[in-house]
Formats: structure tokens, C-alpha cells, sequence
């Protein structure tokens, strides 16, 4: 609200051009419909635009396909240089490690790095990925009737049987590897951990995790702590070290 006041004030006061520069733009995770709700980032696109901006610079969208919500211009910047760099020069034997997803729906990422790196991939499937599957949007949630005649008597729907969960699998190999998980956002870490401890199991002997954006909520901090990973880093942790 802060920014769309001030955006509108720019406006009102008859500014030429008015640019934000939002790193991390805020509810980027909801960016299709999920179980009949609502498209957030699209009524936050909309917000801005409303209220006076005509430029918008941020970083490392959660999908690219946010920048179709705007009728403005869109620089969408990337932090994998500076990660890349973090990598090579912090990461001594970082030639010994092998690039992970925790999730198919990351393996594009992980592939781009592993490309820059000369390095291997490896993607985790199962239990431990994200619930960003076709069960959670509005495609598989047909309205509750306790009767299939209060509709028609002659309309029947099928039942729908829901997807089990397959086991854990890493595809690729991890053993005497150092494991590097990259992603976007370290918020909610509860894959992160199932992660970790899934390449414990298969024999990686030190594990880092990568993002852009280390939101962190909760208990995120003391998780990651406790947990089997060794090194978790995201962009303002490194620009802190920077300024150290």
C-alpha cells in the first residue's frame, strides 16, 4: 500500500515517468488459479498499473509469465551470475558437486546452471516436491452435490480417484558429491529439508542451498539449522557479505 500511495502521488503530481524497482515481487507464488481461488499477482499487476506506474523492474519472477499481467514494460533481471560466482569462488571442490532440483518444476533452472557450470544435474521426484501440481488448481475440483439427480437425472459424474504419491526418487547420482539445490525462493523450507535428507541418504557428503529471494517465515531459520544442510544463501545474504 506504501508504494501505491507514493506511485499515485507521483501521479498526481504529474510525474513523466514513474519506475518501481521491486526485487521480490510480492505474492509471485500465486500466479494460477489453485482449488477456485484467486489469481493474486495479476490483481497486484493490475493495482500497480492503476495506481501510476509505467516501468517495472524486478528480479527472478516465480514464473516469467507474471510479466503478461502488466500493460507496462517488464525488466525481469536475473541473480544466477552472482550465485554462479558465489559458487566457483566459495565452493572449493564446487567441480566434485552436481546441480539439483528439488522438484521437476525446477529442473529448468537447475539445467541452466549445471550448463554454465559444466557440472551434472540431478532432480528429486516424489514426496519431497512442492504441491504445485494440476491438484491443486481448479481442474480436478468439481462442485460437492450430495445427490447427482438434484442436477439432472440423467447426468452422471465419475469419480475421481486421487493421484498417490510416488516414492522418493533422485534421479542422477549424488554418491560422494557435493549437492547444490537451487531455487528461487527459500520461504516455507519443508521440501528444502526432505531434500536434504533424501541426498544424505544417497550419499552426498555436503549440501548447499541456493535462491534469489530468502523470505524465511517462521521458524525457517532454526529449521535449516537443525537440519542436514550445510550452507543455505540467498541474494541479501550475500550482498551483506559483500558490504562486510
Amino acid at each position: 500500500m506504501e508504494l501505491l500511495i507514493m506511485v499515485y502521488a507521483c501521479k498526481t503530481s504529474c510525474a513523466k515517468s514513474i519506475i518501481g524497482v521491486i526485487p521480490y515481487f510480492p505474492y509471485s507464488k500465486q500466479c494460477k488459479m489453485r482449488k477456485r481461488g484467486s489469481i493474486v499477482s495479476k490483481l497486484l499487476a493490475s493495482m500497480m498499473c492503476k495506481a501510476g506506474l509505467t516501468h517495472l523492474i524486478t528480479m527472478d519472477l516465480h514464473q516469467k509469465e507474471i510479466q503478461g499481467f502488466f500493460n507496462i514494460p517488464v525488466d525481469n533481471l536475473r541473480a544466477s551470475p552472482f550465485l554462479l560466482q558465489y559458487i566457483q569462488e566459495e565452493i572449493p571442490d564446487y567441480r566434485n558437486a552436481v546441480i539439483v532440483a528439488k522438484s521437476p518444476a525446477s529442473a529448468k533452472r537447475a539445467q541452466s546452471f549445471a550448463e554454465r557450470l559444466r557440472l551434472g544435474i540431478a532432480v528429486i521426484h516424489g514426496e519431497a516436491q512442492d504441491a504445485e501440481s494440476d491438484l491443486v488448481d481448479g481442474r480436478h475440483s468439481p462442485p460437492m452435490v450430495r445427490s447427482v439427480a438434484a442436477i439432472h437425472p440423467s447426468l452422471e459424474i465419475p469419480m475421481l480417484i486421487p493421484k498417490e504419491k510416488p516414492p522418493i526418487t533422485v534421479v542422477g547420482d549424488v554418491g560422494g558429491r557435493i549437492a547444490i539445490i537451487v531455487d528461487d525462493i527459500i520461504d516455507d523450507v519443508d521440501s528444502f529439508l526432505a531434500a536434504a535428507e533424501t541426498l544424505k541418504e544417497r550419499g552426498a557428503y555436503k549440501i548447499f542451498v541456493m535462491a534469489t529471494h530468502g523470505l524465511l517465515s517462521s521458524d525457517a531459520p532454526r529449521l535449516i539449522e537443525e537440519s542436514a544442510i550445510d550452507e543455505a544463501l540467498h541474494k541479501r545474504e550475500e550482498k551483506a557479505k559483500a558490504q562486510l
